[in-house]
């Protein structure tokens, strides 16, 4: 079910103004937000409160100062869930924020993501370490103990990806867990459809890492995505960023309805 109070978060234009902001260059603090703007530095604060309620943004702290992340994953529900049901013209607005927070590179190579899923944190940890589960709404399982210094090798919708660097950098059960990201392998450069100059870019770029941070919240869980550690100009950004959306979309409609995001299932074959 769709937050209300995206609706009404998004209804404000100084609001989208700062999630121009973020898009532009995400991991800001109050006082750099509010620099230019014809806003007082406690009008921006309560607008930066109403746009972490509605999981717009995301406030991370970092030593004495809170940063706040842009969150694409309530606009992905949106256009998941909506876009498609609707006349086109009547959401062109969400549509363009959707494809604007998509596209558009950030200069801060960090990103995090925050959804709030109607389950348990055990279930939702098997969720992100079981392959029956992880198959479902990511195409993607992994062969590990998850003990901290373990390999991890991955299958990639039926391509093995298998690196002694791949390993678990924390695991603490049904509240946080981390490793670093896989190899970007010769055999998935066709599927992510990249030239031979740009996949040996990004072949060649530092290993990223995703966290996964998970708090029960009443009576559903919230779950904290990270991916940070990426090199400046990385080409492995923008897969990260147009992909963790849609697949935590997937993750919570599996959790929450038994099937993953229509757009994530095979398709039917007929006899």
């Amino acid at each position: 079910m769709i937050n209300p109070d995206v609706f009404k978060a998004l209804g404000d234009p100084s609001r989208r103004l700062l999630l121009d902001r973020l898009n532009e260059r995400n991991g800001q603090n109050l006082r750099d937000l509010s620099h230019g703007l014809d806003m007082a530095r406690q009008s921006v604060s309560k607008h930066l409160a109403i746009l972490e309620a509605a999981n717009l943004v995301t406030a991370v702290r970092r030593g004495r100062e809170t940063l706040h992340y842009l969150n694409a994953v309530p606009i992905n529900e949106i256009a998941e869930r909506w876009i498609n049901r609707y006349d086109q013209q009547r959401v062109r607005a969400l549509s363009d924020l959707k494809r604007v927070l998509e596209d558009l590179p950030m200069e801060q190579p960090q990103f995090v993501y925050t959804t709030y899923i109607k389950t348990t944190p055990e279930r939702l940890w098997r969720a992100l370490t079981e392959p029956s589960f992880t198959s479902r709404w990511w195409q993607i399982t992994f062969d590990t103990d998850w003990n901290v210094g373990s390999r991890m090798i991955w299958d990639n919708d039926g391509v093995i990806i298998a690196d002694p660097e791949q390993v678990v950098l924390e695991c603490d059960p049904y509240r946080r867990l981390a490793y670093s990201w896989h190899t970007y392998v010769p055999e998935i450069q066709e599927r992510m459809g990249l030239d031979d100059e740009s996949f040996a870019k990004l072949s060649s770029e530092r290993r990223s890492r995703v966290t996964f941070e998970i708090e029960p919240v009443k009576e559903m869980v919230k779950l904290t995505v990270l991916h940070d550690d990426f090199e400046v100009g990385s080409i492995a950004v923008t897969r990260v960023m147009n992909g963790w959306p849609i697949f935590l979309s997937s993750l919570k409609t599996l959790l929450e309805s038994g099937e993953p995001l229509d757009s994530l299932r095979p398709p039917r074959t007929t006899n």
